[in-house]
This record gives C-alpha cells, structure tokens and sequence, in this order.
C-alpha cells in the first residue's frame, strides 16, 4: 500500500512542444530551459494545489519525440539528438523516440505519448500525470487518466514573438483537474523566484541541446 503522505508526480513531455519552447526562451536571452529545475517547479506548483501532503516528487517522467533517419539528418540534427539524448538522462527522465515518417514527418508520437502515459497510470505507479503539452488530441488521454484515478495538470507555454507562437487548446485545460501556464509565473509573485531558477546560464552557444 503506498504511503499517503507521499504524492507522486508523472511528468510526460509532448518533446517537440518543449524544444520550441527551450528555444524561444533561449532567444529571448532568459537561457536554456533546465529539466532538473523545470520538475522542481512543477513539484511547487502541485503542492499548492494538492494540499495535505508531506512530500511532492517526480517520481517519473518521460520524452517523447521522433527521430530523424539517418539517411535524413545532417550532421547538425544528429549531434543534437545526442545532447539532447545525454541531458534528458542525466535528468532522469526516459527517451521514447521513434524514426519520423519520410513523407509525414512526427506521425504517430501523440498515440505512443497516450499509450504509454496510460500505461504508468494504470499500473499505480503514480498519483497525478503532468502533460508538457498544448495538444488538444490528448483530451481522451486526458479522461481516461481521470477515470482510473489520477488526476491530470496541463503544463504549457504561451507566448508570440520573433516569428514563434506558442498555445494551449481549450479543451484540453478544460477536461484536466488542473492547468499551469508556465510564461505567466514570471511576474507572478508567489513564483516569479521559481520562473528565474529554471533557465540555465550558458556562456558557450555549442552548449544547447
């Protein structure tokens, strides 16, 4: 029987919709978006919504993205799939990659995304799901979570600017128990300390993943 005190968190990232993000926050000079500090926020930000809990931990999470084919990618994609490969291991989060279709690119990532996250939840390994993305496919991922017990937080990005735009479909903050939008816990005050600390400070632009 798992202890009640302790509130188990599942962070699932739709790897696409974070990478866009990392890079418009890169652009806007804030820094590299951190995985390891990323979590730590999300931990915060649960335990005021799920009170009554001694300790908050991701005690799990996952990435899910396609891969170029080694006959498609270049150099550049190649020696970025792999840092991008050695930072999400050293945060302790799974890669789940599959090869991107010649003819249609990133298909069926949402599915195995679904697949998989449902899986965890229904195998109690953990109390509530974060999904990083704003995809409104994942609404029936969403309810299936909700009907087996675990409670589902929407984390996404909202902004627009130098040619980037970023959204949350509405119905899918509407079906989960909970939604954050990460941009504006930059001047809130209850977290606006919090935003500061997930960007990393890099000097050297070879650094990013």
């Amino acid at each position: 029987m798992k202890e009640k005190n302790f509130l188990r968190i599942g962070v699932f990232y739709d790897g696409t919709y974070f990478v866009r993000a990392q890079n418009y926050f890169w652009g806007q000079k804030k820094g590299w978006l951190s995985f390891q500090e990323f979590h730590k926020l999300l931990e915060k930000c649960i335990s005021s919504k799920e009170q009554g809990h001694t300790a908050y931990k991701v005690v799990y999470s996952a990435w899910f993205q396609g891969l170029y084919k080694e006959s498609q990618a270049t150099e550049e994609n190649l020696r970025l799939d792999r840092k991008r490969h050695s930072d999400l291991l050293h945060a302790g989060i799974e890669p789940k990659n599959v090869p991107m279709s010649e003819s249609y690119g990133e298909k069926g990532i949402d599915v195995y995304m679904a697949v998989e996250t449902l899986q965890v939840g229904l195998d109690d390994k953990i109390d509530i799901a974060v999904l990083v993305t704003g995809d409104g496919d994942f609404v029936p991922l969403v309810r299936a979570l909700m009907k087996n017990s675990v409670r589902v937080l929407i984390s996404y990005f909202e902004y627009e600017g130098d040619n980037k735009k970023s959204f949350v479909n509405e119905r899918l903050v509407s079906a989960a128990n909970y939604a954050i939008n990460i941009n504006k816990l930059e001047n809130d005050r209850d977290y606006k300390t919090d935003f500061a600390t997930i960007f990393r400070q890099i000097d050297e632009t070879k650094r990013r993943t």
